[in-house]
């Protein structure tokens, strides 16, 4: 979104500085900016000097799991909460970005947190990874991730369903791959197996129903949530969204409404924005930290000694080397073949970039 914003502004400055004033202030005040406070993160880390033009970047990323818009309602179920944790790298050179996957069924010790209120939550050994936002909202999930990772957040954002159909609609849908015919009697899921171009009602199910699909767990549904963003970026950063100011401007709208963020200002956003000119789609992956089924917990999940390596390489900005391995790119893989029935497997560079073998 960064990236897109700062072309979009970039445009407008050389059509009329009156375009651009009025862009920055209706999507600045789209932004819902809510700072941290410091008493709410505690003694944080310290991150390693690295050698760059700029300093590393780490941005948390979370859904809002709100069922108060319309058609966000597909589970039949109520309240919050958030089932989508994303760590978000920028290297230092701007030349690549990762974004890590965290199973919202991770156990980790939650440190004690304090909620906007003032209030205490105390902590809990072997907790569920997504409690911390429905006990503490971001501030908790972000204290929770410094405490358990050794890294220090730079910003969060959390994103809201609502938000979220508004984006995909605006680009004109995304295509995907559904390897198998995808039915759920609890969301009211029907969509065929094959390449699909999918609008913002039928990406929000997509990435969100769980039971009743595949093997029913939170790892599986986490594949399809990176393939899905990972085709949606590359749908945002093609010539037919770059080269199209309604559809940038309709999806820099929609995404500003979605977000809850610390980010102050449309004009940091901005700025980042333009320091990533230099990443390609190839540069660009998502993955998920090395993680077993819990020999502990029915139906949890543990880290595996990996995910310290992973940690350690962010701190430190360094590259993933082998880590990379079963990663999904931006880019696409190859041109789609119109006739043929998509497997049971498919490759993950084909899934990401919605096309079927």
């Amino acid at each position: 979104m960064a990236k897109v914003l700062a072309v979009t502004v970039l445009a407008l400055v050389l059509v009329t500085g009156l375009g651009v004033t009025f862009l920055y202030r209706h999507l600045n005040g789209n932004l819902d900016v809510q700072p941290l406070e410091p008493g709410q993160l505690g003694p944080r880390p310290t991150m390693p000097d690295v050698d760059g033009p700029h300093e590393p970047v780490n941005i948390l990323v979370m859904g809002d799991d709100s069922r108060d818009c319309a058609g966000c309602g597909l589970d039949h179920e109520t309240g919050g909460g958030s089932d989508t944790t994303l760590l978000v790298h920028l290297a230092a050179d701007r030349r690549t970005a990762y974004a890590v996957s965290i199973p919202r069924d991770s156990l980790v010790d939650r440190p004690d947190c304090v909620t906007d209120d003032g209030d205490v939550v105390p902590g809990e050994s072997d907790a569920m990874w997504n409690v911390a936002f429905a006990v503490g909202g971001p501030a908790c999930t972000q204290k929770q991730l410094e405490h358990a990772t050794g890294i220090r957040v730079d910003s969060y954002v959390v994103v809201d369903f609502a938000g979220f159909k508004d984006m995909v609609d605006a680009v004109g849908g995304v295509e995907v791959c559904v390897p198998e015919p995808l039915h759920s009697d609890k969301g009211d899921i029907d969509i065929p197996a094959g390449t699909r171009t999918l609008d913002g009602d039928d990406a929000l199910d997509y990435i969100r129903i769980r039971y009743g699909v595949g093997d029913g767990t939170d790892l599986g549904r986490i594949r399809r949530q990176q393939a899905f963003l990972a085709s949606l970026a590359g749908q945002v950063l093609s010539q037919g969204t770059l080269a199209r100011p309604d559809r940038l401007l309709r999806f820099l709208d929609a995404a500003t409404r979605s977000l809850r963020t610390d980010i102050p200002s449309i004009k940091q956003l901005a700025e980042l924005g333009l320091q990533l000119k230099d990443i390609g789609p190839d540069h660009v992956r998502f993955l998920t930290v090395p993680n077993q089924l819990s020999t502990r917990q029915e139906g949890r999940v543990d880290w595996l000694p990996a995910a310290d390596q992973l940690w350690d390489r962010i701190r430190h900005d360094q590259p993933l080397g082998s880590l990379r391995d079963g990663s999904v790119s931006v880019a696409p893989a190859s041109a789609p073949q119109p006739s043929s029935a998509p497997t049971s497997s498919p490759d993950p560079e084909l899934e990401n970039a919605g096309l079927c073998t």
